[in-house]
């Protein structure tokens, strides 16, 4: 149950995580009246809430009609790359540069990077099971280091993009880190990125950063089509969003 203080945005951030867990999957219907009854909040809060979504992207929302969960569609992950490619290259770039000069810029770089290694330590120590449960942590980690250029990016313009697509970007890395293989890979391209970063070399960090967007798409562009990337989400192979 939702508490009474905050009701808002409690229904917010409770549907937002669902949806970039992809507990909600794209093209689920939203019913006001279902959602208000499991989370404890009246029609008005779940109204907000989905208004605010659908602002982000993450719903498809007509006043009169029955809201959804965005679908993805392969036109619109490619069209986010392209975009994500032209600004997160550039961000890091832009820190890079700024640890030059200032080295507390690069404190939770180097600290990103000592939690990256040890978790691939633990990793290969662990059986299958072992490592299935593990994946959150990898999120979390990598999560850690796309709020950290977002943090040390002295372009505000530039960190506030990057921040504003963050909600569609994670509902995507569920299905870009599809399995262990991909995820090691992820963790050497991280690595390269703040090793790049830590060390001052500006078009190593751009390239680095380049290189796992490009890597990231074609992992998800394998898996949308796949065929049984999720059973009964609504997933469009066409060139539109």
């Amino acid at each position: 149950m939702v508490r009474a203080s905050g009701k808002s945005e409690a229904v917010y951030e409770r549907l937002k995580g669902d949806i970039e867990s992809l507990r909600l999957k794209p093209g689920v219907k939203l019913s006001e009246v279902q959602l208000g009854e499991e989370l404890g909040a009246s029609r008005t809060p779940v109204r907000e809430a989905i208004r605010r979504l659908s602002s982000e992207g993450l719903v498809d929302f007509v006043p009169g009609e029955v809201a959804r969960v965005a679908a993805l569609s392969l036109g619109g992950v490619r069209a986010l790359f392209e975009f994500r490619m032209l600004l997160e290259p550039r961000a890091a770039a832009l820190v890079a540069v700024s640890g030059t000069g200032d080295e507390r810029v690069l404190v939770p770089f180097r600290e990103l990077l000592k939690r990256l290694d040890e978790f691939e330590e633990s990793f290969h120590a662990l059986d299958a099971g072992g490592q299935a449960r593990t994946y959150q942590d990898f999120y979390e980690l990598t999560e850690g280091f796309d709020q950290a250029v977002i943090t040390a990016c002295r372009n505000p313009y530039l960190a506030r993009t990057i921040r504003d697509l963050r909600s569609q970007t994670v509902r995507l890395r569920h299905l870009s880190h599809s399995g262990p293989r991909r995820m090691l890979t992820s963790l050497d391209e991280h690595r390269a990125m703040l090793k790049a970063i830590t060390q001052g070399d500006v078009q190593a960090a751009e390239a680095a950063c380049r290189h796992h967007l490009a890597q990231t798409l074609q992992a998800l562009i394998e898996s949308l089509t796949s065929g049984d990337v999720m059973a009964g989400a609504e997933i469009q192979l066409d060139a539109t969003r």
